[in-house]
């Protein structure tokens, strides 16, 4: 923003939203003054199908967003989700020959780790430093000064599909914007509602948005896995349009209001009325029967997450139990199925790291874009041109990649 560098705007391009947030740099705190919000119609599971469409709500959701917090935005941070998002682990090992090892020596293993064979249809988004071995101690974070004879690095890789990266930045500069950086939703996520503790000692951050369920895996402060899940809010909003024989909207509107999953919770007499298709009159129906069908669908999109998850090996690394967030989280009951699934702790995670308008986005559903916010503190980017797609998107994906070597 002009004449103001302490202004930062997340942007969450979501399958069934566009949100934006801007927060204001004071000291070492960030103050929320504005926030906008527009439904969705572009995207499909996390990408862009129609970008005219996608433009327009970008549109809608910053004019919200300067409105409130009386600025003008002309550049943003933007997440990235959906199921073209890989991760993996590598390895690098390096020669040091008994001299101290410098930030260079650093770079040297990681790029030696980052030497792998990618798709030429995919781009490496994120490379993010797990944990260093210094001939034979392991779990160092930064070795740098130490004297060795080899250095070795594990790193996780992040991959994604080039033209969805390249789409969303398109949409962006059609919508007047420029994009300073690019990240990944779960992440940003994680800035927002995670504890040092809870990254620490290991924890699963799942991110339950319209289009898809992301889940990450943190542990000694790092990043060590991810997963993103092709079924979200959207279907439990399909279930109800089908199984109460009602229009999209107004199954929406009966899950944010009156969803549940839990039938115990329900009350005998508790009913909801249900409008009709085709102009009919609408039905009063009880509520039991929308947590029959809520429930199947919430149980299995966390027994899908166990599954992967118990299948790389990981049933053990997250004593610190699930964080819950994202828009579709907020239904009654859906912290307890996840304890039921998974046996550990959960929570419902909300923005916990700013000042201003906290009231506002302490809402799961404002998660990303205090996330992408804070993201944006952390790195030195700042407004910059980008010319055009292609080398736009080089120059944020090389800044990524520089920057995830010194966090997390």
């Amino acid at each position: 923003m002009p004449g103001n560098e302490n202004l930062l705007v997340g942007l969450d391009i979501g399958t069934t939203k566009i949100c934006a947030v801007v927060g204001e740099m004071l000291d070492d705190e960030i103050n929320i003054i504005g926030v906008g919000s527009h439904p969705s119609t572009g995207l499909r599971k996390g990408s862009v199908v129609n970008i005219e469409s996608t433009v327009d709500s970008i549109k809608k959701a910053v004019e919200e967003a300067e409105l409130m917090a009386d600025c003008n935005i002309s550049s943003v941070y933007v997440g990235i989700a959906g199921n073209h998002i890989k991760g993996f682990n590598s390895h690098g090992i390096i020669a040091i020959k008994g001299r101290e090892i410098t930030e260079m020596d650093v770079e040297r293993v990681i790029d030696a780790a980052k030497a792998v064979a990618i798709p030429p249809d995919r781009e490496i988004l994120h490379v993010i430093s797990q944990e260093f071995i210094v001939d034979e101690m392991t779990s160092i974070q930064n070795p740098v000064g130490m004297t060795a004879i080899r250095l070795e690095a594990k790193i996780h890789i992040i991959t994604g599909a080039v033209s969805a990266a390249r789409n969303i930045i398109k949409c962006c500069h059609k919508a007047g914007l420029e994009v300073c950086d690019i990240a990944l939703e779960s992440l940003a996520s994680g800035y927002a509602v995670l504890t040092n503790e809870e990254k620490e000692l290991g924890c699963i951050l799942v991110d339950m948005g319209g289009g898809t369920t992301d889940l990450a895996l943190f542990k000694d402060n790092n990043l060590k896995f991810i997963y993103e899940l092709t079924v979200g809010g959207h279907n439990l909003t399909n279930d109800i349009s089908v199984g109460l024989r009602t229009p999209l909207p107004e199954a929406e509107k009966i899950k944010k209001t009156h969803g549940t999953c839990i039938p115990q919770n329900v009350k005998a007499h508790d009913v909801i009325e249900v409008p009709a298709v085709g102009g009919r009159a609408p039905k009063r129906l009880p509520k039991g029967i929308l947590a029959e069908i809520l429930e199947p669908r919430v149980e299995e999109i966390f027994s899908l997450l166990k599954q992967e998850l118990f299948s790389n090996g990981l049933e053990n690394n997250f004593p610190a139990g699930f964080i819950l967030t994202g828009g579709s989280v907020v239904m009654d009951g859906i912290a307890e199925m996840a304890e039921s699934v998974f046996s550990v702790p959960v929570r419902i995670g909300e923005a916990n790291r700013i000042g201003g308008l906290k009231d506002i986005v302490k809402n799961p559903a404002y998660a990303t874009g205090v996330g992408l916010v804070i993201f944006g503190s952390k790195t030195s980017c700042r407004i910059q041109d980008v010319k055009s797609d292609a080398n736009g998107l080089q120059t944020i994906l090389n800044k990524m990649k520089q920057w995830f070597k010194n966090i997390i």
